[in-house]
């Protein structure tokens, strides 16, 4: 900001509907690729599905800890989770209390709802699952972090300004979406609600567009900053979605999270230091601070038929770009796509051979290791051994170990698939053994199943990760398979490390 003092030129009190003319016409839409407008377009994705309890079982690892991304809720707790669908697209699964929604039809039929929105945005909903008492949630993965993490908790860098000026028109856009395809009510706008894309594009969530439940609440922050009609009825309307952005709006500001009633109080005392981020100096004029400054005071208006609407905030922002041609992954010094380097992190043996699909270094290195990582199948195995129902399965087990050590292995299939389809006992290294010798038969597809059934078995398996790349690899799927390395690779270190 320099020397210069900061002046805001104009007070929320001073705009009324009749400075909302022009907006119908907006049509520009900045994107990651480049500064051309962009037509409103559906976004490519498959159509909304019904999954079963058991895919997203296996799809996070038998809901793993070391999967949790977030949890939350007082009244009806939920807790969301990483995961795949067939270990090779990445999704998020919120997984809600069981008294959460007990009409699994009004669930269901508010899911399907939902469901039908499909927009580049939006942090998309992909299906559901309701059985029993269940109810869950199935949404893209973003890998990027939430916008509280780049606003609040950066490490090496705080976020640039015509980023955090990108990241609020999106959010005006992904809003105006929802209200022209009827969903004009959004549940707990917050910097957490905003995900970073591959690309680092900031989408908005689609589980804000659902309450927590039946009868949730819609606000789980801080009362400080719900809207004021909230806190008089317990209800939410269009307008205090746009409260809620006023507040929003403040923290790309501020890089803090501030009170309204305390922002505004600053804002009249003209103290316009307090409410702009010190990490932005020299990159912000006092005319786009004054703006942004006089937008937030018009959305955090007492009387909600005070605020703005979408579409004039929409016309606002867009006005305010600074740069519409270097993509979001570049302003936020972040890798294209998510890429990484393979050499930037080390590989152990077992990964490094899974990385070179060298298959004859994978079979020595599984060969050597044995059924040290069975957890306990040893022992019982061996006590299953005393047992004549057993010994016929015993016998497959043995075969097949010694099919595989010969290195014959369509007969280590064979013996592998008699002892696993008896199902007395789940052997992540009979999975492992046999995801080998199918991938040695060139059947690359059966290998990537028994690789996530031993993931399923035992979700902190770094071996399991391991020949999900290499049988990734063999299908082509070059990124998903260096993120199973880069997944394999993170949980053997912090096993070191302990």
């Amino acid at each position: 900001m320099g020397a210069r003092p900061w002046r805001l030129m104009c007070c929320c009190c001073c705009f009324r509907e009749s400075d909302r003319t022009g907006v119908d016409d907006v049509k520009l839409r900045p994107d990651s690729a480049g500064g051309e407008e962009v037509a409103e377009e559906r976004y490519a994705l498959p159509p909304f599905q019904e999954f079963t309890f058991q895919e997203l079982r296996l799809a996070t690892a038998g809901f793993a800890a070391d999967n949790i991304i977030s949890e939350s809720g007082d009244k009806a707790p939920n807790v969301v989770y990483k995961g795949k669908i067939d270990a090779q697209r990445r999704i998020a699964v919120k997984r809600f209390h069981r008294n959460a929604w007990p009409d699994a039809r009004q669930f269901l039929e508010e899911a399907k709802s939902v469901g039908q929105l499909r927009n580049k945005r939006l942090v998309n909903l992909l299906g559901c699952c309701c059985e029993a008492d269940e109810r869950l949630l199935v949404a893209e993965y973003m890998p990027n972090d939430t916008l509280a993490k780049h606003l609040f908790h950066w490490e090496s860098q705080a976020m640039v300004w015509p980023m955090r000026l990108r990241v609020l028109l999106y959010l005006v856009d992904a809003l105006d979406y929802c209200i022209s395809m009827g969903r004009d009510l959004y549940h707990d706008l917050n910097a957490y609600r905003v995900l970073f894309d591959d690309d680092c594009n900031p989408r908005l969530s689609c589980f804000g567009l659902m309450k927590n439940s039946r009868d949730g609440k819609s606000y789980s922050t801080n009362l400080a900053f719900t809207p004021p009609e909230y806190m008089r009825t317990g209800r939410i309307t269009p307008e205090s979605v746009i409260y809620s952005f006023g507040t929003l709006l403040l923290d790309v500001l501020s890089g803090k999270h501030i009170p309204p009633s305390h922002a505004l109080d600053l804002i009249r005392d003209r103290n316009f230091s307090m409410l702009i981020d010190s990490c932005l100096e020299g990159q912000i004029s006092n005319e786009e601070g004054t703006e942004l400054l006089r937008l937030s005071s018009r959305c955090l208006h007492y009387e909600p038929r005070e605020r703005p609407n979408v579409r004039s905030l929409v016309l606002a922002l867009v006005s305010l770009q600074k740069d519409v041609e270097s993509p979001s992954y570049d302003l936020m010094d972040k890798p294209r796509g998510g890429a990484f380097n393979l050499q930037s992190i080390h590989l152990s043996p077992l990964a490094e051979a899974c990385s070179r699909k060298d298959l004859t270094a994978i079979h020595e290195i599984l060969e050597s290791a044995g059924y040290k990582d069975d957890e306990g199948t040893a022992n019982e195995l061996s006590f299953q051994m005393w047992t004549n129902q057993m010994q016929t399965t015993i016998d497959s087990k043995k075969k097949g170990d010694s099919a595989f050590r010969q290195k014959d292995f369509s007969m280590a299939i064979d013996s592998y698939s008699q002892f696993i389809d008896v199902g007395t006992m789940n052997s992540p290294t009979i999975f492992a053994r046999r995801c080998l010798s199918y991938l040695m038969n060139d059947k690359p597809q059966q290998a990537l199943n028994d690789a996530v059934q031993a993931l399923a078995i035992f979700p902190t398996w770094p071996t399991a990760f391991y020949l999900q790349a290499a049988t990734l690899f063999s299908l082509g799927k070059e990124k998903e398979a260096q993120e199973a390395l880069k997944d394999g690779s993170a949980i053997e270190t912090r096993s070191k490390g302990n």
